[in-house]
This record gives C-alpha cells, sequence and structure tokens, in this order.
C-alpha cells in the first residue's frame, strides 16, 4: 500500500513538472490541474495538511484561468486584427523566427507572393498569428499562409481574421479558399467547407 501511495506521489509530481513544459496555455492548465488534484490526495492521505492547502489553491486559480480561457477564446475583445504591409520588415521577422514551425504545418508555403496581403492577429501587445492571402480574382481570396503560435494553437484566433473583423468583405472579397496541404486543420470548426483538398467560406456582405 506504502509503495502504491508513494508511486502516486512521484506521478502527481512528475505530472506538474510536465506541465510546465508545454507551451499550449491550456495543455499547461489542464495537466498543471491534473497535478494537483494528485497531490491534494496524495498529501491528504500523508496528513500533510500545508502541501494539501497550496494544491488546493493552486487547482482552484487553474480552473479559474481555464474558465477565462474558454469564456472568452472566441470573445471580440481579446482578439484584435491589423493589416500590416506583406513585404513589410515586421512581417519577415516573424517568418524567420517561425520558419522551422511554418515549414512543418504548412509545407507548401514557400515565400510571400508579389501583391499579397497580410494581418496580424494580435491580444494586447502579443502577435498570437498572422494572415497571407492574395487576390485569386472573382472576389475570392487565396489564402497562402495561416500560421498561430504554439502558445495560442489550442484555439482559433484566425477566425477572428475570417468571420469576425470584417476586414475581407470590406477588402471587397465574398469568399476565402485554404491553402491545400495544411497540416491539422481547424477550419471545420469556424465554419470552412471542404472542398477537394482545401476548405471554403462564404463571407458575409460587409
Amino acid at each position: 500500500m506504502q509503495t502504491a501511495l508513494e508511486v502516486v506521489g512521484w506521478l502527481g509530481s512528475a505530472i506538474v513538472v510536465w506541465s510546465m513544459m508545454q507551451q499550449r496555455i491550456v495543455r499547461l492548465r489542464v495537466y498543471n490541474l491534473i497535478g494537483c488534484v494528485v497531490q491534494v490526495f496524495y498529501n491528504g492521505v500523508l496528513g500533510v495538511w500545508p502541501v494539501v492547502a497550496l494544491n488546493v489553491v493552486l487547482a482552484a486559480v487553474q480552473v479559474i484561468n481555464l474558465t477565462r480561457l474558454l469564456r472568452y477564446r472566441h470573445s471580440d475583445r481579446t482578439y484584435d486584427v491589423i493589416e500590416t504591409e506583406a513585404d513589410g520588415g515586421y512581417l519577415a521577422h516573424l517568418l524567420e523566427v517561425h520558419r522551422a514551425d511554418i515549414a512543418t504545418y504548412h509545407p507548401g508555403f514557400h515565400g510571400v507572393p508579389p501583391g499579397s496581403q497580410a494581418y496580424l492577429v494580435v491580444t494586447g501587445d502579443e502577435t498570437v498569428g498572422y494572415v497571407i492571402l492574395r487576390d485569386a480574382g472573382d472576389r475570392v481570396a487565396q489564402i497562402e499562409l495561416d500560421y498561430v503560435t504554439e502558445r495560442y494553437r489550442d484555439f482559433t484566433p484566425g477566425e477572428f481574421v475570417f468571420r469576425r473583423s470584417g476586414v475581407l468583405p470590406k477588402a471587397g472579397y465574398r469568399r476565402v479558399v485554404t491553402a491545400p496541404g495544411t497540416v491539422e486543420p481547424y477550419y471545420p470548426k469556424i465554419g470552412f467547407q471542404r472542398v477537394g483538398d482545401a476548405y471554403e467560406l462564404e463571407l458575409a456582405p460587409a
């Protein structure tokens, strides 16, 4: 019994450590919450009440933060969409910083095509993603790159470019078509329909 209890204690500690290694916000908080709950059980059995109290507080903090994150993930107060120069220095910097990650999730992207448009998705002073697209004719916006930083990949900030901000209808587009070959596409979650090896979204009029 004692050995099994020790295994539970070590497992709880390992989960807490593992949670701190996560880059994605939601995963970090979920794993940390699980680790705290395991520690509450383990230290409760042993009667180590100060550690129990600490982990109860930490678990409550994670529940509050998770609730806030999930409640406001689709809120217009969470993200802003800012148009930026597609050939500008800031976007070039972001593309270089995320070059390896972009190659993993967007293997078909090989640079910004001439005449492209670019939009940043920001929360506060942090850029959490960016979208690069070009005019494919007939009022269709062809996505060249739709990138979200790993920290925010459990969310769908790109929806603020395509659905909520209204920037594309204002620019004269009536439909959005994704780049083919995107790894782990999230588009069905925000209303895109699969057409062949890509996804399409009909835009509401501005």
